[in-house]
C-alpha cells in the first residue's frame, strides 16, 4: 500500500480521534491501537498511551489473547507531526482488544464501533467518500443553488426522500429561525447572485446560504463541501477543516448571523492549497459530519 494514495479516516467517539488507514490491498480499514487506548482510558497523552499500551500487550501476550498476533504497523502522523510506524488492529481486532481493556467503557465503544455507521449519518457520510472519486464532483455546478441540490442529492440520496429538494417547510434550531419557506425561493436566488471573487465575497455567501438552510436537514454538510469547491474554483484554495475545533466553529457560526468576523477569522486561517489532496478531502469529511455530532 503506497501512504500518498492511502485513504486516511478520523472517527469520534466521546471527541476523541479514532484515526484509520484504508488498505487497498486486503480491502479493508486498520484503526490506530493508540487512539483506542486512550479513548477507553479518557486519556489524551500521547506518551502514556503508548506505555499503557506496551505493559497492556505483554500482559495479552502472556495471556495468550490473540489480539497482539494480529497487530500491525502502519504509518500514521504522530503528535511531533512525522509520519511514523504505530500499531494498528482491523476491525476485529479493536473489537477484541475492547474486550479485553479492563474498564466499563469497553460495551459503549464496542456498540458505536460496530453500529455507529449503520445510522443515516454514517452512510451518508460513507457516500461523501465516494464523492472525491466520483465523476459527480466535477460536474457540480459551483456557487449555484442547483450545485448545493447535487451535493445534497448525492448524500442523502436513498435516506431521505427529501434529498437534493428545497424544503417546504418552517424551521428553526435553538429558537433561531431560519429564512421563511415564502420567501425562501428568492432568498436562494439572491444568494446565488452573490458576487464570489474574494474570499470576504465567498465567505458571506457561505454564511447567508447558512442562514437560508434550504434542507430539512443536512444543510451544514453540503453547505461546507459547497463552499470549498467555491474556494477551489475562485482562488486555488480550500479549508483544512481539521484546524478548526468544533465548538469554536459551531460558536462563529451561530454569531454570524450579526457578525460574521468570527467564521471569516476561523477560515481565512485554515485556508490550504491542498486542494486536489485526496487525504485533505477526507479529513474534512471526517470533521464535517464531527460537527454535526450531538
Amino acid at each position: 500500500m503506497t501512504m500518498d494514495m492511502a485513504k486516511i479516516s478520523i472517527r469520534f467517539f466521546n471527541d476523541r480521534e479514532v484515526r484509520a488507514i484504508w488498505d487497498e490491498e486486503n480491502s479493508k480499514w486498520w484503526f490506530s491501537v493508540l487512539d483506542i487506548v486512550g479513548v477507553l482510558n479518557t486519556q489524551d497523552d500521547y506518551t502514556r498511551n503508548r506505555n499503557y499500551w506496551k505493559y497492556l500487550k505483554t500482559k495479552l501476550k502472556n495471556d495468550g489473547v490473540e489480539v497482539v498476533s494480529a497487530t500491525n504497523q502502519l504509518k500514521l502522523r504522530a503528535p511531533d507531526g512525522k509520519m511514523r510506524l504505530t500499531d494498528v488492529l482491523d476491525a476485529a481486532g479493536v473489537v477484541e482488544l475492547a474486550k479485553n481493556m479492563p474498564n466499563n467503557k469497553a460495551s459503549q465503544f464496542i456498540e458505536w464501533f460496530l453500529y455507529g455507521d449503520d445510522t443515516i449519518d454514517g452512510k451518508s457520510k460513507a457516500k461523501a467518500y465516494t464523492l472525491f472519486e466520483s465523476s459527480l464532483l466535477e460536474s457540480i455546478e459551483v456557487g449555484t443553488v442547483k450545485g448545493l441540490q447535487q451535493i445534497h442529492a448525492y448524500l442523502f440520496g436513498g435516506l431521505y426522500d427529501f434529498a437534493g429538494k428545497v424544503r417546504t417547510v418552517n424551521i428553526s434550531k435553538g429558537g433561531f429561525t431560519f429564512a421563511p419557506v415564502a420567501y425562501l425561493a428568492q432568498t436562494l436566488d439572491n444568494i446565488e447572485q452573490m458576487p464570489e471573487s474574494t474570499f470576504d465575497e465567498i465567505a458571506d455567501k457561505y454564511v447567508e446560504m447558512n442562514v437560508a438552510h434550504p434542507f430539512r436537514e443536512g444543510n451544514g454538510r453540503t453547505t461546507r463541501i459547497w463552499l470549498d469547491l467555491i474556494l477551489k474554483k475562485r482562488l486555488r484554495r480550500c479549508v483544512d477543516w481539521s484546524r478548526i475545533d468544533k465548538y469554536a466553529y459551531l460558536s462563529a457560526m451561530e454569531k454570524s448571523v450579526a457578525d460574521s468576523t468570527g467564521i471569516k477569522k476561523l477560515l481565512k486561517e485554515a485556508l490550504t492549497d491542498k486542494v486536489n489532496d485526496r487525504k485533505m478531502f477526507m479529513k474534512g469529511i471526517d470533521y464535517s459530519y464531527y460537527y454535526e455530532e450531538a
